[in-house]
């Protein structure tokens, strides 16, 4: 009889808001699994991507793989900084997870139709996730009175955000941009009029090592998907000096984009300025990071075809692919993490000017090398500027 009550509360504990200042604040086991399943979709995005890419439909794969990317970073960034606040980790939080899952895994399966102009399964998964994420909210409206009307208002924003891209399916396909950025502002609209009311508890720890996380993997799979490319690539004789030359600069370019991103604390700025701005320019603004990031692995790809000569394509239009999204990668870490007016001024200037330098090299005769070779400059301008003038914490 005496341990009834606990085999009852661990089946189902209150939702309960977190504290934000708790020690020893990680990652859990399922949190994992959900960025490993949602990677998934990422892949499946920079092969679309890639695809179009190579027969020579980049505005149109561009745009489409902006406008999937966003169904997959929105999903994941609602999930984790919910979990950051109300993580319960009982059966039925463990249960809505799963379900948010496998909408995140529809997601994915829907990814080729998506690129073709046909939305319906990516919007039936993004639904599920979103929908599952509802009951999340009203569940911790109940158990959490201090967050109730934030948690109402994010239940009734999101539902009402599902409504509209259903009803997006059936509008005459001339009007599928418009919609979709017009829905797309009412979804980032929601956190902001639903945290006016009431702050959620989310750690500043915590959701910086999600963030890195989830940057983690994209940058895994940007080199999966450039390796995969060149061991293809391997096949056709007379290209492996070629091909070993460019494995090596793609992943002198991955690593360096891994250090520059790791360099800086990711909470330094969440926790120096803890205001609702910070958070939200932070955690939306790593849309460019994560989508760029994904790219990369498809410009990769991209420039293993041209080198092997399977892509008809000339150098620059096979170098930007690449060097277009390693710009938007280091300004986007530059204005999340290092600041246009930080201290350091060596560092806080030599972001952007890489970022233009990459692009100029997408004319130079051997731009992924130029690249590399460029990031891994200002890696090292980082280290020495950093170990002359220490970043403040």
């Amino acid at each position: 009889m005496t341990e009834q009550p606990s085999r009852i509360r661990v089946w189902h504990r209150p939702m309960r808001s977190r504290d934000r200042a708790e020690r020893h604040r990680v990652a859990t086991p399922l949190e994992l699994l959900f960025d490993l399943c949602f990677v998934v979709a990422v892949g499946q995005a920079a092969a679309a991507l890639h695809h179009e890419l190579a027969e020579g439909h980049a505005a149109h794969g561009v745009t489409s793989f902006a406008m999937v990317f966003f169904a997959i970073w929105w999903g994941w960034l609602n999930f984790s900084w919910f979990a950051s606040a109300f993580d319960t980790d009982d059966v039925p939080y463990r249960l809505a997870t799963l379900v948010q899952i496998a909408g995140g895994l529809t997601i994915a399966a829907g990814v080729s139709r998506a690129f073709d102009g046909d939305f319906r399964v990516i919007v039936a998964g993004y639904v599920l996730m979103r929908l599952s994420l509802v009951g999340q909210w009203l569940r911790a409206a109940r158990s959490a009175p201090e967050v109730r009307p934030a948690a109402l208002r994010f239940a009734a924003g999101i539902a009402c955000c599902q409504v509209l891209w259903i009803a997006r399916l059936f509008l005459p396909e001339s009007t599928a941009t418009v919609t979709f950025v017009a829905v797309v502002l009412c979804e980032l609209a929601v956190p902001v009029i639903a945290e006016r009311s009431a702050r959620t508890t989310w750690h500043p720890h915590h959701i910086a090592e999600r963030y890195g996380l989830f940057t983690l993997i994209v940058l895994g799979e940007t080199i999966l998907s450039a390796t995969n490319a060149i061991k293809e690539g391997t096949a056709e004789p007379g290209h492996l000096g070629a091909l070993i030359s460019l494995a090596a600069a793609a992943l002198v370019l991955v690593f360096s984009m891994w250090w520059l991103y790791f360099d800086r604390p990711g909470h330094a700025r969440l926790v120096r300025r803890p205001g609702m701005v910070t958070a939200m320019s932070w955690g939306y603004g790593h849309y460019l990071i994560f989508a760029s990031a994904a790219a990369v692995g498809a410009g990769l790809e991209v420039a293993v075809g041209y080198d092997t000569g399977t892509l008809d394509l000339g150098g620059v239009a096979a170098a930007l692919p690449t060097t277009i999204p390693v710009a938007v990668f280091l300004l986007s870490v530059w204005l999340l993490h290092i600041g246009p007016t930080n201290e350091c001024r060596p560092i806080a200037i030599g972001f952007p000017v890489t970022a233009v330098l990459v692009l100029a090299a997408s004319f130079t005769p051997a731009p992924i090398h130029v690249a590399a070779g460029l990031a891994a400059a200002l890696v090292v301008l980082t280290v020495v500027a950093t170990h002359e003038s220490p970043l403040p914490a």
